[in-house]
């Protein structure tokens, strides 16, 4: 079994290409690369039969569990898993049978979000690496006991947000840092898509080899309703984060990342609603927001983040459905995990890039590797709860539909008491799973 003895926990700057990647966190243990790594995964839904089939298929890694309330989508990934290793897993549905096997080195943690950071965190306290998808949290407070329960228990935590391995998008962030646009002022991420009608649902029975209690978990327990169970949970507060979170979090990393703030933002203002939709959800389906880093509060040590949300068409900046927009004092960068990276200067002129990219392992790859070698991951909790926190925010200023004032070292809204409430969340009475702290 591989064990990580990690004694310091250093913070992901994003200095240099270097850094991003392999910031080290000791040599005194490294695991042997050739070393097995024993796996469980979490969540077997449709994100999570392809993180866990694409574990299973790597070298020296044994996928040995996959753990999900729905029988169906539990004995479908293990075929999976079987159909690529060679060899079953062991089926369960209670994380805590999983987590209980001193064998397992590290999991996989694709649940609905109401679940990212209590098993995440659970796992750690049992001696596992994670890969947790993102958002890392349901809400700011579990994102902060997610970090320190990885920081006091050694463990590495890789946050779910791919584009930190992409080739493309590091060059962006290295042309960035590069100075190829000046000093970047402002960030723009957008993510403009068209998603479906979840219409309107009354309470009826759970599927059957569906266990809807456990999949609850610390949630406050509400009646079963179809249209918040599979996939459509995403646009209920109780257990979603909304567009913001769900895919949004992607842009707004890429966004923060480039910019190079390494902070919360102090100040966050949104307008949002429901503009299309006529149904169920309630989260909107129209956001606009802004976060403002004041620095130093003088004149050109001030940063602002843009966030642009509609999920009712596909028209975003020069055609890209989901992309960023970066704009320095020397002219502006407009990149995209489509495969996008253009930059202009002053004169509006395109200047020319390298069309070599940096040579990247991948995510999950990067993961592995920063087990066996004992160094940060890509993106790291620290990295993931700082952009998780922004999805988060821009969802407390929506459903409020006002600006609030966020203490970036207390992690706390100031002068909003109603506010301030939604940094945590109401949990079911004593579940096994809320976490502590709380």
């Amino acid at each position: 079994m591989v064990q990580s003895d990690r004694r310091t926990v250093l913070k992901h700057t994003g200095a240099s290409l270097a850094t991003l990647a392999t910031l080290s966190l000791t040599q005194a243990k490294a695991a042997g690369a050739n070393e097995k790594i024993v796996m469980g995964a979490i969540g077997c839904g449709g994100q999570g039969t392809g993180l866990l089939t694409s574990f299973a298929g790597m070298k020296g890694v044994e996928l040995a569990y996959v753990c999900d309330p729905d029988t169906a989508h539990a004995n479908n990934a293990a075929k999976e898993v079987e159909r690529i290793s060679g060899k079953a897993p062991k089926v369960v549905k209670d994380l805590r049978q999983l987590l209980d096997d001193k064998s397992v080195d590290a999991v996989t943690v694709a649940t609905p979000d109401h679940w990212h950071a209590p098993a995440a965190i659970l796992a750690c306290e049992s001696g596992k690496h994670v890969y947790v998808e993102k958002p890392c949290s349901h809400n700011i407070r579990e994102g902060r006991l997610l970090v320190e329960a990885a920081q006091r228990n050694k463990r590495i935590v890789q946050h779910g947000t791919q584009s930190r391995s992409d080739g493309l998008i590091t060059q962006g962030i290295q042309l960035l840092r590069s100075g190829i646009i000046g000093d970047v002022l402002i960030a723009k991420a957008w993510n403009v898509q068209q998603r479906k009608n979840i219409g309107y649902a009354s309470p009826s029975e759970p599927p059957t080899g569906f266990d809807y209690d456990l999949w609850v978990g610390p949630a406050p327990l509400a009646p079963f309703q179809k249209n918040r169970h599979h996939y459509s949970w995403h646009w209920w507060y109780d257990f979603g984060t909304g567009d913001a979170g769900n895919d949004g979090v992607h842009e707004i990393d890429i966004a923060r990342w480039g910019l190079g703030v390494e902070t919360h933002p102090s100040t966050v203002s949104a307008m949002g609603g429901k503009l299309f939709f006529d149904d169920e959800q309630q989260f909107p389906d129209t956001e606009f927001v802004m976060f403002d880093y004041p620095g130093s509060g003088k004149v050109g040590q001030r940063r602002q983040l843009c966030f642009e949300m509609r999920l009712w068409s596909r028209y975003g900046l020069e055609d890209i459905d989901n992309g960023n927009a970066f704009y320095g004092t020397k002219g502006w960068m407009l990149l995209s995990k489509r495969g996008v990276l253009k930059v202009f200067g002053t004169d509006k002129k395109p200047i020319p890039i390298s069309e070599e990219r940096p040579k990247t392992a991948g995510h999950r790859p990067n993961f592995i590797d920063s087990i066996r070698n004992d160094v940060q991951p890509n993106a790291p909790i620290e990295v993931g709860h700082l952009s998780s926190t922004l999805c988060h925010l821009a969802n407390i200023a929506s459903r409020l539909g006002r600006s609030l004032r966020f203490d970036p070292a207390t992690e706390k809204i100031i002068g909003d008491e109603e506010a301030n409430r939604l940094v945590s969340r109401t949990y079911r009475k004593d579940h096994w799973a809320v976490p502590k702290g709380v």
